[in-house]
């Protein structure tokens, strides 16, 4: 699927282990979910030089709603992920790696957003156009 991230990566869960959800994609967002690993995943991982780790990939409606997800989240799409390379501190470098990375015409994102204080990041990209928006929640 990508050069660093896989679809079980993208697509597992441990909310939908425990309560028995089927977090399967549809064909149509697996390859949302190829092209976001491709497109903005493998890069930022490529430029940061060490493992990132997706705490939240794909999620299926009855998933979303398990983990109180807004119904128009781009996870349900395949097109967003939350990440982090472990704490804080190593997130807001990683988030300022990808700042820098899109100014620099490397990548584009839809949004990248700074969740809670650096607990993990949110990445998102569309096929049909990246806003580039950066947020801080």
């Amino acid at each position: 699927m990508a050069k660093y991230f896989t679809m079980q990566e993208l697509t597992r869960s441990n909310t939908a282990t425990q309560k028995g959800i089927d977090n399967t994609p549809p064909s149509i967002y697996g390859a949302a979910l190829s092209t976001l690993a491709n497109k903005l995943l493998d890069p930022i991982r490529e430029k940061w030089g060490a493992p990132i780790t997706v705490n939240s990939g794909f999620r299926s409606p009855q998933l979303n709603k398990a983990v109180g997800g807004v119904v128009t989240s781009q996870h349900c799409k395949g097109e967003a992920a939350d990440i982090t390379v472990g704490s804080p501190a190593n997130n807001r470098r990683l988030f300022d790696m990808i700042v820098k990375m899109r100014d620099a015409g490397e990548i584009q994102f839809d949004q990248l957003i700074d969740e809670k204080s650096y607990s993990w990041l949110h990445v998102s990209f569309r096929a049909g156009g990246n806003r580039n928006n950066i947020l801080h929640l």
